[in-house]
């Protein structure tokens, strides 16, 4: 009878011992806390560039007096999006970076949609239009920027876009179908 050689019964209980070694250290770091949302700190807000170009809110809780049943409410002040669905639950919210043409606070519904991409007011390249009022002529839609970007409105430009992150137009065009109200508080 030919013996096994002694190599290859050493790498296969080797093998054998880094496996149960990763499958000790999975169960043990399952057992340990799970992060959860109410115990993440909130990020400071720093003078860079980058912290300003996305506004933080000053809370993500439903604004008082913004209506009821199935509803998208603007915050002018916290510049902040919140999609409500008909049982009063916040389904998503989310920042925004509104143009320079603000709406008065009061309920509108959307009036238009335009899902192909188009140039907007500023130059960029939106999609996902969800156009609710006109302010001294200037059109007021929610809307983002096909490339993802979230550049300040132009000098001297009037813009009523209400721009947000691609995943966040998608959301809010799905959401926002022609007659949804919205509601704007400050």
């Amino acid at each position: 009878m030919r013996a096994v050689p002694a190599p290859k019964v050493w790498v296969t209980g080797l093998t054998v011992g880094a496996i149960a070694a990763v499958v000790t250290l999975a169960v043990q770091a399952d057992k340990g806390t799970k992060p959860s949302v109410a115990a993440t700190a909130r990020p400071s807000v720093s003078a860079s560039p980058r912290a300003s170009a996305q506004p933080e809110p000053s809370a993500t809780a439903v604004p008082d007096a913004s209506g009821t049943g199935r509803r998208i409410v603007y915050s002018l002040g916290d510049k902040r999006v919140w999609l409500i669905d008909a049982s009063e639950a916040a389904r998503r919210t989310f920042a925004v970076w509104p143009g320079t043409v603000d709406p008065a606070p009061g309920t509108y519904s959307v009036s238009l949609r335009r899902g192909d991409p188009t140039t907007g007011s500023d130059g960029v390249r939106i999609e996902h239009i969800v156009y609710f009022t006109a302010v001294g002529g200037v059109n007021v839609a929610f809307s983002n920027a096909v490339d993802g970007s979230s550049p300040p409105p132009a000098n001297g430009v009037q813009t009523g876009g209400v721009r947000m992150k691609t995943a966040d137009g998608s959301a809010l065009w799905t959401f926002g179908e022609t007659g949804t109200k919205v509601v704007v508080v400050d």
